[in-house]
């Protein structure tokens, strides 16, 4: 039913990839991932190198499948992180916030897959030219930070632009969405929402109930007037956002806002405060299972849609 290129192409049992989620994205949740037969993500986020180093070594610990690691580029410490994936022989790195051409060749002679995140078709041909393996494309229905086109108006023009595997990310938590995605030309899928309430995932509690009670309209952007918008779940944070972007507040400001707010949410469990990064499909996501039951359960459910009205 699906042509396993990106199962090939990351050596995988299913075409699926844990979304890297900063101070989410660890060793537990991205080697129960790929225990379970999909791609784990251990999200660098802002961490110096060696925190990144000690993630890898536990994964490695827990699991001798594939895992990536997902290297946010503007990071200050981006230069120790890329040395670092190399050092550890990482398979796969996915890169967001910026271009990795600066490590694509030293990568690339060391053997790791490397895969961008990407918004638009300009940024997904310009990462083709580069000679990347492979794209995310990420519709704004995600979680975090996020872009202006939907994954459903977006996807199917990358596909038509590309040639190299294309992975579909946003607004996607069952077997339905994968489904749906495959039939937009999609070699595979990026989930990060509905792994937010996965058994391994080591946020707090406090988070995972906030996305168990999620509904529909419970997300909200904030931070357009920055040009990085951000997708999280409505709470008291979020209304001082768009107070702040309403009052014409400088960028220095609602960045200020903004700084250490991830962190206070999913290691400290602050509700009010934090920011509770999560896509639209919140309000689809019902219930805690194991990594293992989510993946399996998006495969074999998008397995079936397909067998029925395919």
């Amino acid at each position: 039913m699906f042509d396993k290129t990106i199962e090939k192409l990351l050596n995988i049992k299913y075409p699926i990839i844990q979304g890297g989620m900063a101070w989410i994205s660890d060793s537990s949740l991205a080697s129960a991932v790929s225990e379970a037969g999909g791609l784990g993500v251990i999200a660098a986020g802002g961490a110096p190198g060696e925190i990144v180093r000690q993630e890898i070594i536990k994964t490695k610990q827990m699991t001798d499948k594939p895992f990536a690691v997902n290297v946010m580029l503007l990071s200050e410490f981006a230069d120790e992180v890329a040395k670092v994936v190399i050092e550890e022989k990482v398979p796969i790195v996915i890169t967001g916030a910026g271009s990795p051409e600066k490590y694509l060749e030293a990568w690339h002679q060391n053997n790791i897959k490397v895969i961008p995140v990407v918004p638009s078709v300009l940024l997904a041909t310009r990462m083709e030219k580069l000679g990347v393996d492979a794209v995310v494309v990420e519709g704004m229905e995600a979680g975090g930070h996020i872009g202006e086109l939907t994954t459903m108006a977006l996807l199917p023009q990358v596909v038509d632009a590309l040639k190299i595997p294309v992975i579909a990310a946003g607004g996607i938590a069952d077997g339905r969405g994968f489904a749906a995605v495959v039939m937009l030309g999609a070699n595979g899928v990026q989930v990060g929402t509905r792994f937010l309430v996965a058994n391994e995932c080591t946020v707090h509690e406090n988070y995972k109930e906030q996305i168990l009670k999620a509904r529909d309209t419970d997300t909200i952007v904030t931070g357009r007037v920055t040009g990085h918008p951000v997708r999280a779940l409505k709470n008291k944070l979020a209304r001082e956002f768009i107070k702040l972007e309403k009052n014409g507040a400088s960028i220095a400001e609602l960045e200020a806002l903004g700084v250490g707010k991830l962190q206070k949410a999913a290691k400290d469990g602050d509700v009010a405060g934090g920011a509770l990064m999560a896509g639209q499909i919140a309000g689809l996501v019902c219930k805690k299972q194991s990594a293992k039951e989510i993946v399996e359960e998006i495969y074999n459910q998008g397995l079936e849609v397909l067998k029925k009205y395919c």
